[in-house]
């Protein structure tokens, strides 16, 4: 009878112990997995030449929404992206407002396949802007709003890349050694 009662007791605090901890579900938190960050890439983001003609066409963006891990997630919703000239020394470096924003949607299937990028985990927007100029410096703003309201937003100064310093030409010598001894020079 002891043993009888003993066992119930056990039995009855292990399934206490069993419903005390709800199980976790991944459909029943989706927000574990939703983007809390978003930034613009500082090493993907450059100005591209996409028609090989040697001049820049635009910036290609990269942003990278993050999880609350601080892993890429993806997302949906809407971005607007705005390049301003850089004014160097300003706390706030937006000069004025060179082109008008950029709008980008990726609400969608479609949308979500053309941008995201396998690669860096990241979506990837051409901004064409013909008469931008490799030399200068800009600053880059992305605003993005998530399907369900919440926005983050993120700046970046884009420098020119650095000039090309050309390498030096090995120098030719200006006399072409002898393949003989010279017979008048060693006394022969």
């Amino acid at each position: 009878m002891l043993r009888t009662l003993f066992g119930v007791l056990l039995l009855m605090l292990v399934v206490a112990g069993c419903g005390s901890q709800p199980r976790w579900q991944p459909d029943s938190e989706p927000e574990l997995f939703a983007p809390v960050a978003m930034r613009i890439h500082p090493v993907f983001t450059q100005l591209r030449d996409w028609t090989n003609d040697g001049k820049p066409d635009g910036i290609d963006v990269l942003i990278e929404c993050q999880d609350r891990f601080g892993d890429p997630a993806k997302a949906a919703g809407d971005a607007v992206f705005e390049i301003y000239s850089y004014r160097p020394g300003y706390p706030d470096p937006r000069g004025e407002r060179l082109v008008p924003p950029f709008l980008a949607s990726i609400d969608n299937v479609a949308a979500q396949r053309d941008h995201w990028n396998r690669t860096s985990r990241c979506y990837s927007f051409q901004l064409a802007w013909p008469a931008i100029n490799p030399r200068a410096t800009y600053v880059l703003t992305a605003t993005f709003e998530v399907a369900g309201g919440q926005r983050f937003t993120d700046r970046l100064v884009i420098e020119p890349p650095p000039l090309e310093i050309p390498r030096e030409q090995p120098q030719q010598p200006s006399t072409i050694p002898a393949t003989q001894p010279d017979a008048a020079t060693h006394g022969s």
